[in-house]
C-alpha cells in the first residue's frame, strides 16, 4: 500500500532528525498556520507550534520586504536553551526545527535545506 503525502513528509522529518541529532523536533507548517506534518516530542502542542511559526514567517517576510532584503529564506531565533529555525519549503510551507544550543549551525542549515528541497516535492 502506498504511503500518503503526510506519511512521506513525516518520514523525511524522521530522517532529518535521525541524521542530525542536534535537531530535537521538526514540523512542516503551511503558510496559513496549519500543521502539515510533524515529528514533535510529547508535550508539544502542534497547533501552537504551527500558529507561532506562521506568525514568525509572516513577520519575517514583511521585514525582509520592507527593508529591501528580498525574498525571505530563513528565520533564526536564539534562546538560552537553543535555536528555532524556520526555513521556506517552496511558497506554500515552512520547515520548523528546534535545535540544541551546542549545534553546529552550518551543518544544520545544510541538512535543513536538503530536507526542505525534498519536502517541497511533497507539499
Amino acid at each position: 500500500m502506498a504511503k500518503s503525502r503526510t506519511e512521506l513528509m513525516v518520514d523525511r522529518l524522521r530522517d532529518l532528525q535521525g541524521g542530525t541529532p542536534d535537531i530535537e523536533a521538526s514540523a512542516v507548517v503551511s503558510v496559513d498556520g496549519l500543521i502539515m506534518a510533524s515529528h514533535l516530542p510529547t508535550g508539544f502542542d502542534e497547533d501552537r507550534v504551527s500558529a507561532m511559526a506562521a506568525a514568525m514567517l509572516s513577520l519575517g517576510e514583511r521585514i525582509a520586504s520592507e527593508l529591501g532584503r528580498g525574498i525571505l529564506d530563513q528565520v533564526y531565533i536564539k534562546g538560552d536553551n537553543g535555536f528555532v529555525i524556520l526555513m521556506s519549503v517552496g511558497e506554500e510551507a515552512v520547515l520548523v526545527a528546534l535545535i540544541r544550543e551546542s549545534a553546529r549551525l552550518g551543518l544544520i542549515f545544510l541538512d535543513m535545506r536538503r530536507a526542505a528541497d525534498d519536502l517541497e516535492k511533497l507539499v
